[in-house]
């Protein structure tokens, strides 16, 4: 009758033969000699028609006066009825007229495989779900809050997508479609320009030429593969960006397209470093802050000094607004982190001068202070 357990265990084992036997001679001995030794509800034909054994595999291979081969048991028992029927077939000695020897390879746990498939899916279910569900529950609220639409123009007559910065900028990112830019855009880069299509825009091609660095940032499919190969046959590509495997630029978390173009992005703050001219003022703030800056770095500290360059105080990041609500003299305010909109806004009241930081998040009011990051000042 037809095998309807559900397996869970594979028993493998391997056989010699000193003479040339076929499959059916060894399934009958299989049978055969280990009927009765375990009693008849072990019997394999009983444990075959109340489907806790199903078709037993056997494949053989004769050379000269021997025969050798290998056999598989899907088994639907206990681990310790799989270790009795192994023991029992280990003890065949004769498969027809010629000795034998059985061994036990292995037992294998069929559920535990299934297992591990089961947890690798579900881990590229939950990557693409998750941020794909992140991203459209937050795309719909920074676009409400941040107009991130007014931000997109189109380049070309063709009018393909493109972010304002686009012109501005000495590097550009090419993507597939609007999405990615808008995506970009949340991420904090502005000068990304859609290809939209496998068919490259020749125009493309001509603005590409006016950039010191043109970046390709496509999606992590087989698609996104083959439109990178065809926009290299006609764009000059410095860098070769994709998304993780399986998934859309636009599905990406801000964090993650951060991660990826952060190598790049460095890169051009350093090329813009090199040909960047310091004001004067700048080498005195410069040498002000650099007096400081290993005291501070990567410790996610803030360091306040007045107006004789002497320091006030020294907090974490985290307590710093805070503080700035009660202390008074500051001008000079120096931090391992980001300047953002509430530190600029308790900076104001406490009449600051000028903050230093890592990098300046998109503000919307920094009115009366000044703003600088510690590679303006050629520090980090």
């Amino acid at each position: 009758m037809p095998y309807t357990g559900i397996v869970k265990y594979h028993v493998k084992l391997s056989f010699e033969v000193d003479g040339l036997v076929e499959r059916a001679d060894i399934v009958g001995a299989i049978y055969g000699q280990t009927e009765g030794l375990l009693g008849p509800e072990m019997n394999l034909n009983e444990l075959q028609r109340v489907s806790k054994v199903g078709r037993i595999e056997v494949n053989v291979s004769s050379n000269e006066n021997t025969t050798t081969g290998d056999v598989l048991l899907p088994m639907s028992t206990d681990i310790d009825t799989c270790a009795l029927i192994s023991a029992a077939i280990e003890s065949i000695d004769k498969v027809g007229p010629f000795e034998s020897g059985f061994k036990l390879n292995e037992i294998s746990d069929v559920r535990a495989s299934r297992k591990e498939d089961i947890v690798k899916r579900a881990k590229e279910i939950k990557q693409k779900w998750s941020t794909k569900s992140v991203s459209e529950g937050d795309t719909m609220l920074k676009d409400v809050h941040e107009g991130f639409s007014g931000k997109i123009t189109t380049y070309g007559e063709n009018k393909l997508p493109c972010s304002t910065g686009i012109y501005d900028s000495p590097w550009i990112i090419l993507v597939e479609g609007r999405a990615d830019i808008l995506n970009l855009l949340r991420a904090g880069y502005d000068n990304a320009l859609a290809i939209e299509g496998a068919k490259i825009d020749e125009s493309i091609k001509d603005f590409c030429a006016t950039k010191s660095k043109v970046v390709a940032f496509l999606d992590g499919d087989r698609a996104g593969g083959m439109i990178l190969n065809e926009l290299k046959s006609v764009v000059n590509i410095d860098v070769e960006l994709r998304a993780d495997s399986g998934v859309e630029v636009e599905e990406l978390t801000p964090q993650r397209i951060a991660d990826i173009l952060s190598d790049t992005k460095d890169s051009m703050q350093k090329e813009s470093m090199k040909s960047e001219s310091v004001s004067e003022e700048d080498k005195l703030l410069s040498d002000i802050v650099g007096k400081v800056y290993n005291e501070i770095n990567e410790t996610l500290e803030s360091i306040a000094l007045d107006t004789n360059n002497d320091q006030l105080f020294k907090v974490a990041i985290s307590d710093l607004v805070d503080k700035l609500s009660i202390q008074s003299g500051i001008k000079y305010l120096i931090l391992d982190g980001i300047i953002t909109q509430r530190l600029v806004d308790g900076a104001r009241q406490a009449e600051i001068e000028c903050i230093i930081g890592h990098r300046i998040a998109k503000l919307s009011n920094s009115d009366g202070i000044n703003l600088k990051t510690f590679t303006e000042l050629q520090i980090s």
